[in-house]
């Protein structure tokens, strides 16, 4: 097979969802089966659970832990089922089980729940990713209700926080936690302010909770993706700025959620990165000035 792959090139056809936004209603649709790669074990015998595992990152990220050897749980929003379906497929194909656990992370209750259920009906866990989002976007400040910054805060970073917090009693040496940021977490987004405000501080989060956990032998890290191709922007943008989105990058086009998974098998495996904790790895399409 050929070593370099042609991606779907820009402009896409204008589109817009409402949200949470379904991956099977997009076009092109998103590639996250990632045929060029190929597993090794690095995740043999482990149990993963990833929020926001139905569709975009989360879902290739799942597709390719299984490829690893790994069971997978995967949170997802009630009305993401349809999505979440085709994850659980595709996770069984790779020949490992998959635990659809429906719920909203902004429910304080939720987040020991998905845990409890993943370590009762898969035995245990070894990865936990966070990777859920909320983003709307508005042209000011004043634009932003007190309920939207909310919903923002509780989504992204209240669910990370209180998602670590119900796994850590079943981590144990060796596991690792990966947060998804973001570029806007680096750089700001005039558009995105409570978003943006959430990326960062989960890039602090993941810097300090490294620090919290380096003598229980638990890793954490952070991805800081830059545009990716999965409905969460293309139910907050008008159909029009779908069309060209991820055109600002040097590569012209926005990443494939296959593109990005292979990073966040790296942060799960011990192979690859026992020596590493508290980074925020950034994964630009080609920018080079973020942080």
């Amino acid at each position: 097979m050929a070593q370099v792959q042609q991606e779907p090139n820009l402009p896409f056809p204008e589109q817009h969802q409402e949200k949470p936004g379904l991956e099977q209603q997009l076009r092109p649709r998103p590639r996250y089966e990632a045929p060029r790669y190929r597993g090794s074990g690095k995740l043999e015998g482990k149990v993963a659970l990833i929020t926001g595992g139905d569709s975009g990152i989360g879902r290739s990220v799942a597709v390719l832990y299984a490829r690893e050897g790994a069971d997978v749980a995967i949170v997802y929003l009630p009305v993401e089922q349809p999505d979440a379906e085709e994850t659980r497929q595709a996770v069984e194909a790779e020949g490992r089980k998959a635990l659809l656990i429906p719920g909203d992370l902004t429910d304080p209750g939720f987040a020991k729940e998905a845990v409890e259920r993943t370590v009762r009906e898969l035995g245990k866990l070894d990865v936990l990713v966070n990777n859920a989002a909320f983003q709307q976007g508005q042209q000011s400040l004043e634009e932003i209700s007190e309920e939207q910054w909310d919903r923002t805060f509780k989504t992204n970073l209240y669910g990370y926080y209180r998602m670590c917090k119900a796994a850590l009693p079943h981590l144990k040496e060796g596991s690792a936690i990966i947060n998804t940021s973001s570029i806007t977490g680096l750089e700001g987004s005039k558009q995105l302010i409570d978003y943006s405000a959430t990326k960062g501080a989960i890039n602090a989060f993941t810097k300090s909770l490294a620090q919290s956990l380096v003598e229980k032998g638990i890793r954490v890290n952070a991805v800081a993706p830059g545009p990716v191709w999965t409905p969460l922007n293309p139910s907050d943008k008008p159909a029009e700025e779908v069309a060209t989105f991820g055109q600002q990058t040097p590569y012209k086009r926005p990443a494939q959620p296959e593109e990005l998974a292979p990073a966040y098998v790296y942060f799960a495996s011990n192979a690859d990165s026992s020596y590493v904790t508290g980074e925020v790895l950034s994964v630009l399409g080609g920018a080079t000035t973020a942080g």
